[in-house]
């Protein structure tokens, strides 16, 4: 089975920029040490004005699932949400082509 792609995206409500940015690294470090995790990067996006993607990669959709209920992803969801425009919106993706 391959590993399963998926892209999230947040936007920061006007003002909230800079907490939501300054939140992420501690978020990103506890994902990358899950066991299932096989990449977990965080960027902004330079065309959508506060806008956050994290691209992640899970060795499984149960990981993906499992990384959902972790208490770090929950207490991030919970502190910043309320600085957040809406949901996160993610995309699982299924790949179209061979790599090479």
């Amino acid at each position: 089975m391959s590993d399963l792609h998926v892209v999230a995206s947040v936007q920061a409500k006007p003002g909230s920029e800079e907490v939501v940015r300054n939140g992420f690294p501690p978020l990103e470090v506890a994902s990358r040490n899950e066991e299932g995790c096989v990449s977990y990067q965080i960027f902004e996006s330079t065309t959508v004005d506060r806008t956050f993607v994290v691209v992640e990669r899970y060795k499984s959709p149960e990981a993906f699932d499992a990384h959902l209920q972790t208490p770090h992803f929950k207490a991030w969801m919970e502190t910043f949400g309320e600085h957040l425009t809406g949901a996160p919106v993610v995309h699982i993706l299924k790949a179209i082509s061979e790599s090479t």
